[in-house]
This record gives C-alpha cells, structure tokens and sequence, in this order.
C-alpha cells in the first residue's frame, strides 16, 4: 500500500471511528437502544463496513478477555455489601449517628453526610437514597430544616463516594482504558479522602446557616431507648464486629494490591454470606435480591469489552486520535488531564456515564498519550468528576430523580443549590492531585 492509499485508508478508519462514538452517544443519550445494545451493535456494524469480518471475532474476544477481571469484581462487589445490608450491619451505625444528631442543625447535615458515605460503600446510588432520605426526612421536618439541605447533603456525599473502585464511573474508565481499577484509584486516594472531609465541612456550613435560621431547639427526637430497642430488633448487629472486620480487611487487600480485586471480593463475599446467613435457602434469596443490580451493570461493562476491542484492534482509536493531533495545539494537548478534571463535573450535566467514559474517555486519553501526556491521568481526572461529584445533579441519571422524589424538592432548586458545592469538591480534589503530582500541568 502506498502513503497515499495509507493516509486515505488511516482518513477512513478515522471517520469510522468517530462515526462509531457518535451514534453511540446519539442512540444512549436519545434512548434509542439502551447501553448494551448499542455498545455491540454499533461498533459491530462500522467494523465490519471498515472490512474486518473474520478478525472481528478475535477483537471482541480480546475485549471481553481484558474486561473479565473488572466485571467479575463488580458483581461480588455488589453481593459483598448486599449481604452485609441485608444482615443489619450498618444499623447500630445509623442508630448512633442519629443519636448524636440529637437536634443540633449542625450534628444532624453532619450525621446525614457521613450516613450517606456510609450506605454508599456498596456503590448503588438508588440504595444510598432510598436508606438515607427516609431516614432522615422525619428529622429534618420536626427540627424545621430544609428538605433542600437534606438533598443536597446526600449528593455531595454519595457523589464523592462514588469514585471509589467499584463505582460505576471509576468501572467504566478501568474498562475503557484496559487498565485494572487498583492502578486507576489507588494513587487518587487521598486526594478522594480530603474531598470527602470538604463535604463534612460543607455540611457544618450547611448546618450553621440552618441553626442560624432557625429557633432555639427543644429535646432531642432521638432518645437512648429508642437506639437500643431497635438494636435489639437486629439479629445482624450481633455479627457488628466481624462484618466490619470483614470490610476494613477486604478494603485493605483490595488498596495493597496484594490479590486481584476480584480475588479479594469473591472471598469476602463467600465469607460474608455463610457467616451471617448460614441457611443455603436464606443464601439463595439474598443472593436473588442482589442479583438484578449486579448483572445489569456486569452487562454494561462486559458490552464495552466488545467495543473498545473492536475500536482498538480496527486501529479505529488509533487514527481518530492522530487525526485530532493536527487540530488541537501542543500546549493543550499535553494538558488535557488537568482539563478534563476542571469539565469533569460540568460533563455530568451534557453526557451519561456510559457514552462518556466509553465514548469520549478512549479518546481524550488516545490524544492526550499522542501528546506525551498520561491517559492514566485523563481517567483519574475524569472520575473526578463525571458521574461521580456530578452524578447526583445529572437529569441524564435515574438515581437524581429518585432523589429528589423522596426529598420532595424541585430539580433546578436542588440543581442551583449543589451544583456550585459539587464543582468545589471536584477542584479540591483536582488540586490535591496536582499537589502530589497525581496530575500533571
């Protein structure tokens, strides 16, 4: 082939490719296909109008080989914490921290926020709501707080705790980028653990400008007969010390890198189970319970295998990056990590996390890498933001309405009232990260 029938043949596979990514976003955003579907149909049908018949088999085959590790952690991740919901091992907690809410405006947004991270360990933002809101609901109504507080309390919360590796935004990047989920969260771990202690401090500010606002408080809605009579209703509690030893030690393996994640929440998950629900028949209900979560965002994930190997081994990403070489200038190129965290959490509002970070992320990360610049660094300042901070602001995800459903306020309220909060955590992060040398400028 000569240069030129190169460069036209390299042009075309470019315009594919694009054309790949951008029905993607189309169908997903427009609702034209769901998620699955239009991850294999898509990408199936441009490589084979590039010529690839025979070698498209082998492409996906490879995609779903890279992707097997992350799936597999993600459904026993889900299982892992399920058990540990279902067996009651977060109530004395919440019991506690209601406890010491007392009504005190401050103690109550700073109960509720950490209440929110704490429910969000399992990664399910619909679970975080439907535990928290209405938990919390009662108290804010007695004590004369604003349900918009409430709401915008658990979104900064659970947001932030959405980076953690099994998160969806921070799954999605792993997948898009064929890189583990330990190489992608590990280094950004501090920097998540002082966003989480800026969302604390944005709840006490929260809370003071709701003590400031309201009368002097009465007795405490919480009592202490209260906190034991429910405890004593828990069969699960009585398990409290071994299941959180469980967690601590399962995070542990999990951030040393000492076993594969996977490895780390198939164990933990087993364990987990036989312990607190010893009956094979209890075990099996549990399991079903949990089961419809964990396949659909397996699906997702093992669908994006499909289209990422076709895209890479087309060479599809490969010519879409070179062509957009020619276009941006050096002196961007070379800091689209920083860039992409400061738009992380604004993207929140324009893409949903599967057309995103498996159709944009491969691609600022293939341009970033053409400029000398880290792809690695473009996903870690994506979930910075994407779907993490941002998640719970978005009118492109579902849990954002159930949200605020169960709070009972208006969208463009609670939008206008966290979105400003949510971008503040998303830059403390970012910068935290450029400190440490995490990302580059």
């Amino acid at each position: 082939m000569d240069n030129l029938s190169q460069t036209k043949y390299f042009n075309m596979l470019a315009f594919l490719g694009l054309l790949t990514i951008l029905l993607l976003l189309y169908l997903v955003i427009t609702k034209k296909a769901s998620p699955v579907v239009a991850l294999i149909a898509v990408p199936v049908i441009t490589g084979l109008v590039a010529g690839f018949g025979a070698e498209l088999p082998t492409m996906i085959g490879n995609g779903l080989k890279d992707i097997a590790p992350t799936g597999i952690m993600f459904i026993f991740a889900i299982l892992f914490f399920g058990v540990l919901m279902d067996a009651g091992t977060f109530q004395p907690i919440i019991n506690r921290l209601l406890r010491f809410a007392g009504n005190d405006p401050v103690k109550i947004t700073v109960a509720t926020a950490i209440l929110a991270m704490l429910v969000h360990l399992d990664g399910s933002g619909a679970v975080t709501f439907l535990v928290v809101i209405p938990a919390m609901v009662p108290i804010y109504d007695k004590v004369g707080m604003k349900r918009l507080t409430l709401a915008s309390v658990v979104a900064l919360s659970a947001g932030t705790m959405n980076i953690l590796p099994w998160g969806g935004p921070t799954l999605r990047a792993a997948t898009a980028l064929d890189l583990s989920v330990t190489e992608l969260f590990n280094p950004i771990l501090i920097p998540m653990l002082v966003g989480l202690i800026t969302v604390l401090v944005i709840a006490v500010f929260f809370g003071k400008k709701e003590k400031a606002r309201l009368p002097v408080p009465g007795p405490s809605l919480v009592t202490d007969q209260d906190i034991q009579a429910e405890y004593d209703e828990l069969a699960g509690p009585k398990l409290f010390l071994f299941n959180v030893f469980l967690i601590v030690l399962a995070i542990g393996f999990l951030v040393s890198g000492m076993a594969p994640p996977y490895v780390v929440f198939m164990i933990a998950f087993a364990l987990a189970i036989t312990i607190n629900f010893p009956k094979v028949d209890l075990q099996r209900k549990i399991i079903d319970a949990h089961a419809k979560e964990a396949m659909l965002m397996a699906s997702i994930l093992f669908a994006a295998g499909c289209f990422t190997g076709i895209l890479k081994g087309t060479g599809m990403m490969e010519a879409m990056a070179g062509s957009i070489n020619q276009f941006i200038p050096e002196k961007i190129g070379s800091h689209l990590p920083l860039i992409t965290g400061i738009l992380s959490m604004p993207l929140s509002l324009l893409f949903d996390p599967d057309s995103f970070y498996f159709g944009i992320l491969p691609l600022l990360a293939s341009t970033a890498e053409s400029f000398q610049a880290s792809g690695i660094e473009v996903a870690q300042a994506a979930i910075m933001g994407q779907m993490t901070t941002g998640f719970a602001v978005s009118p492109l995800t579902g849990s954002t309405f159930l949200l605020i459903g169960l709070a009972g306020v208006d969208l463009g309220e609670h939008q206008i009232k966290t979105i400003p909060w949510a971008f503040l955590v998303t830059l403390v992060i970012l910068t935290v990260s450029v400190l440490m040398g995490i990302i580059s400028i």
